[in-house]
């Protein structure tokens, strides 16, 4: 005996929930690609290690209430126009001197 056919209206609901989902990946993966952009600034402008980097954008999120991934967008515009909020700035060099400078490897010490 074959299966009832799903109904239109049950179908298009999944088909509408679905692309919704595709939207929120699709919205991660860039996501992603920006806080892991920005660590990579604070990685090589702060000589800390990518743990750390990760620690020091949470840090600074957490302290200025501002979203982890607006605070990765607005040091990327930093690294690109050398223009950053105050308060972005101020928490950013705290967790810079909570978590760093790491020494480079084969750097004469400071």
């Amino acid at each position: 005996m074959p299966g009832i056919p799903e109904e239109p209206a049950a179908e298009s609901d999944r088909i509408f929930a679905l692309q919704e989902e595709i939207d929120q990946l699709k919205e991660a993966v860039v996501s992603h690609a920006v806080v892991d952009q920005a660590i990579g600034m604070v990685v090589a402008l702060g000589r800390v290690t990518p743990d750390e980097g990760w620690a020091v954008l949470k840090d600074v999120s957490q302290h200025t209430n501002i979203k982890l991934r607006s605070v990765a967008d607005l040091i990327l515009i930093w690294g690109r126009s050398g223009d950053i909020p105050g308060e972005v700035r101020v928490e950013l060099e705290k967790a810079l001197d909570q978590y760093g400078p790491t020494q480079i490897p084969g750097a004469p010490p400071e």
